[in-house]
């Protein structure tokens, strides 16, 4: 793990948020009157941010809207998940004693994910995991965002690793579609918020649960090593 750079997605990957976004959407689309949108109806949606969230809940009604509209509940939202951010939101079970080993064991650790900056430290920080982290990329970090490669790349280089001894850790095609274009290793969490097996989608690697991690990890981190060693 020295001088490793372990890159994590957070929604669906080292965080199951999905409550706390959830009652986000519902209370932005309660403006309309409209009937509570079930969690598993919004769980394959949270990878691309709020306002898909928000589109997704709109969708299920038949309703459509103009933009200016969608700004609206987006704000309405955005008004509610903060100051709510971690009431029911909660790393998975391993996560933390994962991500302590790893630093433990000299590797850097990056968050990358579609959430707004704010908000991604924003939840860090309530869950007092902030300091486990070398960098943060934001959806707004970069002027672009998972699935392009430059947001994986962008957080590796905040973290001060480098990309031949990287690893991508997430949920959703997003992630594994970033990492693949950023031409880095990714281990797929089977737990997240996938909208497919994550099985189907062809990571290099699965896990069930993050005491799993480790060994998932150490065999791509030594593949990625190989061509230097052979040099």
């Amino acid at each position: 793990m020295q001088n490793a750079t372990l890159v994590f997605d957070l929604d669906g990957t080292l965080v199951d948020s999905l409550p706390d976004l959830v009652a986000a959407t519902n209370h932005a689309l309660s403006d309309l009157s409209l009937p509570l949108v079930p969690a598993e109806t919004l769980r394959r949606t949270v990878g691309f941010g709020a306002r898909r969230m928000i589109v997704e809940g709109l969708n299920q009604t038949g309703l459509t809207l103009p933009e200016p509209d969608l700004d609206r509940l987006l704000a309405r939202f955005l008004a509610y998940y903060e100051p709510n951010i971690a009431r029911e939101t909660r790393p998975f079970e391993g996560a933390v004693a994962a991500l302590e080993d790893f630093r433990a064991a000299g590797a850097r650790l990056a968050i990358c994910t579609n959430k707004r900056l704010s908000l991604a430290e924003h939840l860090l920080k309530e869950l007092a995991i902030d300091g486990l982290f070398d960098a943060v990329a934001g959806r707004d970090s970069f002027p672009v965002y998972k699935p392009h490669p430059d947001h994986v790349r962008g957080a590796v280089r905040m973290a001060g690793g480098d990309l031949t001894s990287a690893v991508m850790i997430g949920d959703t095609g997003i992630d594994i579609a970033a990492a693949r274009a950023a031409d880095i290793p990714v281990v797929g969490c089977a737990f997240g918020y996938s909208e497919a097996p994550i099985e189907t989608l062809k990571p290099d690697a699965v896990i069930s649960h993050f005491r799993e991690l480790d060994a998932a990890i150490r065999p791509l981190l030594a593949r990625t090593a190989a061509p230097a060693s052979q040099s």
